[in-house]
């Protein structure tokens, strides 16, 4: 089960709002919302915070996001200066998702820009001739 929803879970069975909880750890509900949702990061004394509220272990309610590995084989950061050579990059998957979206949006938009500038490429043929 991911973070979010053991949290999420747990919070319901103990009757605890999220505006309870964002008081909690000193935050606004909409962060609070976030943090639940695994959209920002909870840090160690806020999950502390988290656990004694909810009257369970940290360890009961805490787990590692999956991230995936990234290698950057892009020669701008394969420059031999020490700095990036042959490092990977965490990069948490909701990231990627949403990224790799943007991707599929971008895709679509270029191909119906590309059908409308041969359409208008023909037109004007067409008025020349």
């Amino acid at each position: 089960m991911m973070i979010h929803e053991k949290l999420r879970n747990l919070r319901k069975q103990k009757g605890m709002s999220q505006e309870k909880m964002a008081k909690i750890l000193s935050t606004d509900p909409s962060n609070y919302s976030r943090k639940e949702r695994g959209e920002v990061k909870i840090h160690d004394d806020e999950w502390q915070k988290l656990a004694d509220a909810l009257e369970v272990p940290v360890e009961d309610i805490k787990e590692e996001k999956e991230l995936k590995m990234v290698h950057n084989d892009n020669s701008t950061f394969n420059d031999h200066s020490g700095n990036y050579y042959n490092q990977h990059f965490n990069i948490p998957n909701v990231l990627l998702d949403s990224l790799q979206d943007y991707i599929t949006i971008l895709k679509e938009q270029n191909a119906l820009l590309k059908q409308e500038n041969e359409e208008l490429k023909n037109k004007l043929k067409v008025t020349e001739e």
